[in-house]
């Protein structure tokens, strides 16, 4: 995992400042190639102090399917003129050297990022943040939390709130055994993410890992009773609960799926809303969370 930035770099911010003398190169010539978008503005306009942020963060979520320019008219008055732009801000589109669309005024952000789109063509790939989320599960998905947590800090210090990022980093925190440093971190999650899958998720992996390091110191003594009668419940539950959290989920979930077969009633059915549990911290498509669904689903229905 390579340790410079991975997103916010320069193939992230296809945004320049332009005159009339590169108009030109920069706008028409540019737009053969790539759609342009033109931002005339200027520095007293509050209007355009309010759309500038919104339409250059857009433009760059569309990860090259269009750039974008500014051109201060105070500065360049003279191709404002020419276009007849007489408020601002005004914003144009070019395309094969030609303006294909515009606006005047603030609109927005989701009238912006149709525009945007309109313009694109619908080709904007995935965002540079996209691509580092990618990249930082797969990292944890194949057990290095540790460049799995160093890419979901990057991304949150370009987007504190961005929920994937933040029950990420909770779980690369988990995985590598702080689970104290992972609880600060979704204690601090806005309110309107709190419902977000992916961080209940991660909240359910940390209840569940505390539960398991509770339960690892007894380990051994949860093995012998189980060994002295296997119709020990608490016992199965308990290692079940220990064995997930040390990343053996397939000894867990077969002793869970044992429980259930001796007595799916037991403890209001605790087994099955572990299983539950466990569904919610995997994942709905992961192979193990699929496999064992339709094993919960023979014995529901046996």
């Amino acid at each position: 995992m390579p340790s410079e930035p991975l997103i916010g770099g320069a193939a992230a911010a296809p945004v320049k400042d332009v005159t009339t003398a590169t108009f030109m190169t920069e706008v028409i010539d540019s737009s053969f190639e790539t759609p342009v978008i033109v931002d005339f503005w200027a520095p007293w306009c509050g209007p355009c102090r309010q759309l500038g942020p919104i339409l250059e963060k857009t433009v760059r979520a569309a990860n090259g399917a269009v750039r974008m320019v500014k051109l201060n008219i105070d500065e360049n008055p003279e191709i404002a003129q020419q276009m007849r732009i007489q408020s601002i801000p005004a914003v144009y589109a070019f395309k094969d050297g030609r303006p294909i669309d515009g606006f005047v005024g603030a609109l927005p952000e989701s009238q912006v990022k149709q525009f945007v789109q309109r313009v694109g063509g619908g080709k904007a790939g995935p965002s540079p943040v996209e691509e580092a989320l990618a990249m930082a599960k797969e990292a944890l998905q194949q057990g290095d939390h540790a460049s799995a947590g160093a890419v979901f800090s990057q991304i949150l210090q370009r987007d504190p709130q961005n929920p994937e990022a933040q029950a990420g980093l909770a779980r690369a925190l988990i995985a590598g055994g702080d689970l104290k440093k992972a609880r600060q971190g979704l204690d601090r999650i806005a309110k309107e993410h709190a419902g977000h899958a992916e961080i209940a998720a991660a909240r359910a992996a940390l209840d569940l890992a505390e539960q398991a390091r509770t339960a690892m110191a007894s380990a051994g003594k949860l093995r012998a009773r189980l060994t002295a009668n296997p119709d020990d419940h608490e016992a199965r539950y308990e290692l079940a609960t220990a064995l997930f959290g040390t990343g053996e989920r397939k000894a867990a979930i077969d002793e869970l799926l044992a429980l259930y077969k001796r007595d799916r009633e037991w403890n209001d059915q605790a087994a099955r809303k572990q299983l539950l549990k466990f569904f919610e911290i995997m994942g709905g498509t992961d192979p193990l969370t699929l496999s064992t669904r339709r094993r919960l689903s023979a014995l529901m229905f046996s």
